[in-house]
C-alpha cells in the first residue's frame, strides 16, 4: 500500500534548490575545517585564515536561504528533496551554533583582551614579546587603565594569589599546573637568590580555532609565604570573549586547591640516631 502511494512521488524530479542547499552546506563544512587547520598549524597568516572561516559561515547562511526556498518550491509543486534540505539544515546548524554563541558573548562582555591579577604591576612578557610583533598582533605591553577598569567591573574576583607556602613550592606547583594544561612553555626561571622571583611564560590555545593566547606567571616571596600573579592576553583581536578571564579564574582555583593540599602533607621526620655509648 505504501509503495503504491509513494510511487507517484518517487517519479517527481528532485528540487534543484534542495540540491544546492545540501551542496553548499557540505562546502561550508570544508571551508570551516580548512580554516581551523590553517590557524592551528600556522600555514597562513591570521587574516586569510579568518577570511576563509567567515566565508564558510557565509556559505552556511546561504545554504539556509536555498533550503528555505527549496522548501517553498517543494510545498508548491510537490517535487522531492526534503531529505536534502533537512540534512543541509542539520549541517548549517552545527556550523553556526558556536559562532552564534560567541556573538552573544561579544555583546555581553567587555571588548578587552588582557587580564591580570595585578593591573598596577602586571607580569611582563619578556620571551613572549618577540612573538607578538606580527601583522595585527597585540603589543607585549599591558593594555592599560581602560582594560583594568573593565576587568574590575566584569571580573571582580580576579585578584593576586596569596599562598601560605614557600616561594619555591609555589613556583613548583604553578609549573606543574602549566604542564598539566599542556601550555607551551616558552621560558621558565625558578626563584633564585637574592630576589627569589620565579617567572613562567607560556602559550595556550583557544577552543576550536586554536588562537594563541600568551601567559606570564610571576611568583614572589612574602616573608615565609608567597604571592603569585598571572597575566593572560590574546595575541590577536581586541576582544577575547571572556576566554582569558576564564583561564585566569580556573588557574587561581586550581593553584589554591593544590597549595592547600601541599600544605597539609605531613612533614617527613628525619630519624634521630641513638647516642653512641663510649666504653671506658
Amino acid at each position: 500500500m505504501a509503495r503504491r502511494f509513494s510511487a507517484p512521488y518517487q517519479s517527481e524530479p528532485v528540487s534543484s534548490l534542495a540540491s544546492w542547499a545540501r551542496n553548499l552546506a557540505v562546502f561550508a563544512v570544508v571551508a570551516v575545517v580548512v580554516s581551523i587547520i590553517i590557524v592551528r598549524f600556522g600555514f597562513l597568516e591570521m587574516k586569510p585564515a579568518l577570511a576563509t572561516f567567515l566565508g564558510g559561515l557565509a556559505i552556511a547562511a546561504l545554504s539556509i536561504l536555498f533550503g528555505l526556498a527549496g522548501f517553498a518550491a517543494i510545498w508548491q509543486n510537490g517535487s522531492r528533496g526534503m531529505a536534502r534540505i533537512l540534512l543541509a539544515f542539520l549541517i548549517d546548524g552545527a556550523i553556526l551554533a558556536y559562532p552564534a554563541y560567541l556573538g552573544l558573548q561579544y555583546r555581553k562582555l567587555p571588548a578587552i583582551h588582557d587580564i591580570t591579577t595585578d593591573p598596577i604591576d602586571p607580569p611582563r612578557f619578556d620571551a613572549l614579546a618577540r612573538l607578538r610583533t606580527g601583522d595585527g598582533a597585540n603589543p607585549a605591553v599591558y593594555a592599560g587603565l581602560y582594560s583594568a577598569e573593565q576587568q574590575r567591573q566584569f571580573y571582580p574576583d580576579i585578584e593576586p594569589i596569596e599562598l601560605e607556602i614557600s616561594v619555591d613550592r609555589a613556583y613548583a606547583i604553578a609549573l606543574q599546573l602549566v604542564n598539566k594544561r599542556k601550555w607551551l612553555v616558552i621560558d621558565e626561571r625558578a626563584p633564585q637568590p637574592p630576589r627569589r622571583i620565579g617567572r613562567i611564560e607560556a602559550v595556550a590555545r583557544s577552543p576550536i580555532m586554536g588562537f594563541r593566547e600568551d601567559i606570564s606567571i610571576r611568583v614572589v616571596p612574602d616573608d615565609e609565604d608567597s604571592r603569585v600573579d598571572i597575566r593572560s592576553a590574546s595575541r590577536y583581536f581586541e576582544s577575547d570573549l571572556g576566554s582569558n578571564a576564564a583561564r585566569v579564574t580556573k588557574f587561581i582555583d586550581d593553584l589554591n586547591t593544590a597549595a592547600d593540599a601541599d600544605a597539609l602533607k605531613p612533614v617527613k621526620k628525619t630519624p634521630v640516631a641513638p647516642p653512641k655509648t663510649v666504653k671506658k
